[in-house]
């Protein structure tokens, strides 16, 4: 089973390379091309030759975008992150329609961001499309991933929540406050998260490569969503440091502009429906058992 992976050294990307490899998948890694005289946004050169049997590809796991946290959102920078996750996927699904044999499976990237900041309301694939800038931006990186439907392709929407891992990801940029006793809540602590541990992530994507009924959005986040303050007194208890230093939402509106409102600020309580009623069985529901490991193996 030969699998293609954009994305590949990213947090999710590695991890599932190691998990998929074990399970008997050959990887090929999409690349993004650095010739400037070229107008592709992907080098697909060298994923295989002529001599390759006539499948190419039976799944394929598109992850490579921006990276959204890194830093405050210009102008710039906001058109950066979408046009990587837009003309990104354009350009992938165009190139698999060339293929004499279209991959069974497209597993595409998103975000429980697409459906905004919408309180305590509980959210599953059927909730419509939320407000503002990461709502958009994931409502167009879908609608191109869709488009390879056209040619038989099964497309997945990985509309994933927080990743917690010991390797990176927001966790590890949390910790230096919290272990030097400067964490808290942020305002009231009463906003949603909603969170996936990487070890439920890398089983996720097999169950889905596996479960050929199942398509469209896929919410890939635990089905005991929390809010900021139960977030904030586990990882707390985790590092054995008191956490009573709130953070005013003036000032993250301060430090880093829109981006507060959309990320820091926002609550988002998903629910994993489709992977609930599709016989998935979550390895990770408890929350201070995946912070404590995430820790611990760091």
């Amino acid at each position: 089973m030969r699998t293609l992976i954009s994305g590949c050294t990213g947090l999710v990307g590695s991890a599932l390379i190691e998990s998929l490899h074990s399970a008997g998948h050959d990887i090929r890694c999409l690349k993004r091309n650095k010739d400037a005289s070229l107008s592709t946004f992907w080098d697909t050169r060298d994923l295989f030759s002529e001599d390759d049997d006539s499948q190419p590809f039976n799944h394929v796991i598109h992850l490579a975008g921006e990276n959204v946290a890194n830093g405050r959102w210009s102008t710039t920078r906001k058109k950066a992150i979408l046009e990587s996750r837009v003309e990104g996927t354009r350009q992938l699904v165009q190139y698999l329609a060339t293929l004499k044999t279209p991959p069974e499976t497209l597993l595409c990237a998103s975000a429980v961001g697409f459906y905004g900041s919408r309180g305590d309301e509980l959210l599953n694939e059927h909730s419509g499309l939320g407000g503002g800038f990461l709502a958009d931006v994931c409502k167009q990186w879908e609608k191109e991933a869709k488009k390879a439907k056209e040619f038989g392709t099964r497309v997945v929407h990985l509309r994933f929540g927080m990743v917690l891992s010991p390797k990176g990801g927001a966790l590890h940029k949390m910790l230096p406050p919290f272990k030097a006793g400067l964490g808290g809540p942020i305002g009231k602590g009463t906003g949603y998260m909603s969170w996936i541990s990487i070890r439920d992530i890398t089983k996720i994507v097999e169950f889905l490569i596996n479960t050929p009924s199942v398509n469209g959005p896929v919410n890939v986040v635990s089905p005991t969503p929390v809010t900021n303050r139960e977030f904030t007194e586990n990882l707390a208890k985790v590092l054995h440091r008191p956490a009573r230093l709130p953070a005013p939402p003036f000032m993250l509106r301060l430090l880093f502009g829109e981006m507060a409102d959309e990320m820091l600020l926002s609550s988002t309580r998903a629910k994993p429906e489709k992977l609930l009623a599709s016989g998935y069985e979550f390895k990770d529901t408890n929350l201070e058992d995946v912070l404590k490991y995430c820790t611990e193996n760091r």
